[in-house]
């Protein structure tokens, strides 16, 4: 079955050239050129990915982000003013998987629906299901679950997929390098603030009731590091 990809976005003459390149491509593309209704079209279940534009009229697309996150997963990429990073961070902070700023060459576009699609399918088969356990923090592949201290702590996809990786190297650095090859499936670009983004959502949901304790820590020019020391030994999932 084609892929169906609904794009929200008032730029008429956009979604057209959007239209036929991704058509060519071999996804299916429905279009919506204003906010009002689009939440409800998003979380249809009709959909595998969404790509929303952040300025649009009757509803900002911040507010239909926030929307759709109260009830679905579903993927969004959200498209930006360029050189806007209040508006990369937000839309971080309300779920979104990705962000691509405008303008954009819709072949970039294509990438970031690519790299967003294979992690969803690396989810769905359940790839690489070891649980994983860190001091009081438990990550389940399987389940997509994350409990610290016996209390579930809620990640967007791409969090998760941040945390996994980290955890599995606990107690050693992992270059931004690599977490933007294996997360976001892209090479990493020093302008590019993703990782950093996600790495500072992740360290307030983990660290809020710490009193200050630092469980991922910035090495200087390297990467980053889960330093939080273990408890147990890490668990097969199967077991």
């Amino acid at each position: 079955m084609a892929v169906r990809i609904l794009i929200i976005d008032d730029d008429v003459e956009l979604c057209g050239l959007l239209h036929e390149f991704l058509g060519a491509e071999g996804y299916e593309l429905e279009l919506q050129h204003r906010g009002g209704g689009a939440a409800a079209r998003a979380v249809s279940g009709d959909y595998s990915l969404v790509v929303l534009d952040v300025m649009l009229p009757e509803v900002n697309g911040f507010d239909i982000l926030r929307e759709i996150r109260r009830t679905s997963e579903v993927p969004v990429i959200l498209l930006t003013a360029r050189g806007d990073d209040v508006d990369r961070i937000l839309g971080l902070e309300l779920g979104a998987d990705d962000y691509l700023p405008k303008p954009f060459n819709p072949r970039e576009l294509l990438a970031r629906i690519h790299a967003v699609l294979r992690r969803l399918e690396r989810r769905d088969a359940g790839q690489d299901s070891r649980v994983l356990e860190v001091g009081d923090v438990i990550l389940d592949p399987g389940s997509r679950t994350v409990v610290r201290n016996g209390q579930p702590v809620p990640l967007t996809t791409v969090e998760f997929d941040v945390l996994r990786v980290l955890l599995a190297s606990a107690g050693q650095v992992v270059s931004r390098e690599e977490l933007s090859e294996r997360v976001l499936e892209r090479k990493f670009d020093p302008f590019d603030r993703s990782i950093d983004m996600h790495i500072s959502k992740l360290r307030r949901k983990l660290e809020d009731q710490d009193g200050g304790v630092e469980r991922i820590k910035t090495v200087r020019g390297a990467g980053y590091i889960y330093a939080q020391p273990s408890g147990r030994p890490e668990r097969d999932g199967g077991r």
